[in-house]
């Protein structure tokens, strides 16, 4: 492919396939392809075939051949090129018959150098058709076949047109060289993905050591990870301890420690100890098949005015050789020579520059990728514009979901340390979570007797001689009566989830457990706010515990109490107030909300590798890469803007322009190819966004 053009007419001709659906991405030089069972993919590729253009199955890495035999034809362009430009330039030079030295240096210009121009426009012509390619092939073939002419015919009298030919093949052979780099420094992010994972690993079989491909480890097998080493798959840590260093595929700076029962990802590196892994994810099921996938996808997909302006460049080629027909008739009518004539016409056909916007798509979802944000397609670009609220789960979004002890209240006359300790001891024994955080924040060895788990309720057990309740108040009030008037006031006034504890029949102290906010929410809010959204917490938690979460990160408003479905018709109220909703959320019991959000957010935390069909998924728990995620979406999405008013713009400038004689036509290859630089080096800015 040469241009959008080729890849919309790829487009028509797979889609009149019966139940075929396709997505051409000329950045890529990709087709995404969903097709019936029934048929086999080597019929798509001989329909593309028969299109006039060449295609293979995907491979996993890209070959360099096409961009090495590119560079060899623009080598041997431009050494033959200087013979011809320099007599044209420096008149000192034109000895006699310098006119035929040019003549034979410009052949191999023309059916070496510019044979792939000719090759696609001759195929295209086959089947009815033209691209970019048939505009420079016919320009340079124009401007080669009547300076022969007249150098033959009249050598006296020629036009001299061999420079022409020469610096238009030249020029627009280095634009096509510097674009095909672009796009693959473009497309060098999904690169690094797809290379992240090891070629070896070091298995455990029967108590030995043995080093096998990566591709050979299954569910289940051991391995090694020595230091410095990459993980070959996702795994649990069943002995030693270490870093990881998770930097490449989630963005995360920081080593993240991990001992055994730990669970690692495959592509992560072992910064510190040697660690054994037992393999629990390969091949498509891990965490970085998951995450190249959603790139893969993303970059397929077109935004809205990408789609225009594919639509655009299929009428923009015979569009343009039409003006290129007119003008020559028209000034060779109103009396210009037949140089003239000819020149306006090439410099018509060469400086018309196709629409070319794929690479700013492609350059923020890599961009994405290597910050830990994955962008599911052009969608969510377009989507994140209208935004005006955003919508934040509490538990696991803005709080790490791990629960710490804030407060101890005792009764009249109870000390607070037995307080503590007895309901350490007690809840030692259950696995709740709010559990664990008294465990850890009372630290008794009081051995407890005759636990039991009361489901809803809380815990009981007799430690140290005395009959102990942990748990909600009502399991108190049903069990010794009413609570003094102190810890009535206590459970009231708690920021948070309030245990009450008792033991021999009465009540004695309440403990108040609350979330630990995240170090990073309340930054990650006021970026938020920055941006123009207004923020609230949405939570089913009680009201004290959410406005005091809500205080320290500063969100504007709260909605506490709410089930599911409560959230769902919060999102609704918004929504039939003309507001535009985001939604963060992290878990199964949030899938209602994002279904309902106009943008669905997800966030990711370690190694869990339940990448969800988000708009935009975060890779890593971090909420500040949700504000992160909407500014580089915006900014993909106001680059190809950009790209597009440019293309739009600078053609209906150069054009007139060219028609009229004032550009000459080497001139035009070199603002042509100018501008497809352009484009590509504004897109390639999104690879340094921060």
């Amino acid at each position: 492919m040469t241009c959008a053009a080729c890849a919309a007419r790829i487009e028509r001709k797979l889609r009149r396939l019966a139940g075929v659906t396709v997505t051409v991405n000329y950045a890529t030089e990709e087709a995404t392809v969903t097709h019936p069972a029934a048929l086999d993919p080597a019929t798509l590729v001989a329909e593309v075939e028969r299109a006039g253009y060449t295609a293979e199955l995907r491979q996993a890495i890209r070959s360099e051949e096409p961009l090495r035999a590119l560079e060899e034809r623009l080598i041997v362009t431009a050494s033959c090129a200087v013979g011809v430009l320099a007599p044209a330039v420096l008149p000192v030079l034109r000895v006699p018959g310098w006119e035929w030295v040019c003549l034979v240096l410009t052949v191999p210009i023309v059916g070496y150098g510019a044979w792939p121009f000719h090759r696609t426009a001759w195929t295209h012509l086959r089947h009815r058709a033209a691209t970019l390619d048939t505009l420079v092939s016919a320009g340079i073939l124009v401007a080669f076949v009547l300076s022969s002419w007249q150098l033959l015919s009249h050598p006296a009298h020629a036009l001299g047109y061999f420079e022409v030919v020469a610096g238009i093949t030249f020029v627009i052979l280095t634009g096509r060289y510097l674009e095909a780099r672009t796009r693959r420094r473009a497309g060098s992010a999904l690169r690094d993905l797809l290379e992240l994972g090891p070629k070896e690993v070091t298995l455990l079989w029967n108590g030995e050591e043995v080093r096998v491909p990566a591709d050979r480890v299954t569910e289940g097998d051991a391995f090694l990870v020595r230091p410095g080493e990459k993980v070959a798959t996702d795994g649990v840590v069943i002995e030693g301890h270490s870093a990881i260093d998770a930097a490449r595929l989630t963005g995360e700076a920081m080593p993240i420690e991990v001992g055994a029962g730990d669970p690692v990802a495959g592509a992560t590196v072992n910064a510190g100890g040697r660690l054994t892994v037992r393999a629990t994810r390969v091949g498509r099921d891990t965490r970085l098949a998951q995450i190249t996938r959603l790139v893969e996808s993303a970059q397929s997909g077109k935004a809205v005015v990408q789609l225009m302006a594919d639509r655009i460049s299929a009428i923009f080629v015979p569009a343009v050789l039409a003006v290129a027909a007119v003008t020559f008739l028209a000034r060779y009518g109103l009396g210009a020579s037949p140089g003239d004539a000819v020149s306006a016409a090439v410099g018509v056909l060469v400086i018309a520059c196709p629409f070319a916007l794929s690479t700013a798509l492609l350059v923020g979802t890599g961009r994405g990728a290597q910050l830990g944000i994955l962008v599911r397609g052009p969608e969510a670009l377009e989507h994140t514009r209208g935004i005006d609220t955003i919508m934040l789960d509490k538990t696991g979004i803005v709080t790490d979901g791990r629960m710490r002890l804030a407060a101890v209240v005792a009764a009249p006359g109870e000390s607070r340390e037995q307080i503590l300790a007895l309901a350490g001891a007690v809840e030692r024994a259950s696995e709740h979570p709010i559990a664990r955080a008294i465990d850890e924040a009372g630290g008794s060895a009081l051995p407890v007797e005759e636990f039991s788990a009361l489901p809803g309720l809380g815990v009981e057990g007799r430690v140290a001689g005395k009959w102990v309740l942990a748990g909600r108040r009502e399991l108190l009030v049903q069990r010794w009566g009413e609570l003094p008037e102190s810890l009535e006031k206590a459970l009231a006034e708690a920021a948070g989830t309030a245990v009450v504890v008792g033991w021999d029949g009465f009540a004695r102290g309440v403990l108040v457990i609350a979330e630990v906010v995240k170090p990073t929410s309340a930054q990650a809010v006021q970026e938020l706010k920055a941006l123009g959204l207004k923020t609230w917490l949405l939570t089913g938690d009680r009201s004290a515990a959410a406005e005091t979460v809500a205080a320290q990160v500063g969100v504007d408003m709260v909605l506490a109490g709410l089930l599911p479905e409560g959230k769902v018709e919060a999102i609704r109220a918004l929504q039939r107030q003309g507001r535009v909703v985001a939604v963060v959320g992290d878990g199964a019991h949030d899938a209602a909300a994002l279904a309902q959000a106009d943008l669905a957010i997800t966030m990711g935390t370690g190694t869990d590798p339940a990448i969800a069909p988000a708009d935009l998924t975060l890779v890593r728990g971090d909420l500040r890469l949700a504000a992160d995620a909407i500014r580089l979406s915006r900014r993909t999405l106001a680059t190809i803007e950009g790209n597009v008013v440019w293309a739009v713009g600078y053609n209906l400038v150069t054009i007139p322009l060219a028609a009229t004689g004032a550009i000459h036509p080497v001139v035009a290859a070199v603002v042509m190819c100018l501008s497809s630089v352009l484009v590509s080096a504004n897109s390639l800015r999104l690879r340094w966004f921060r």
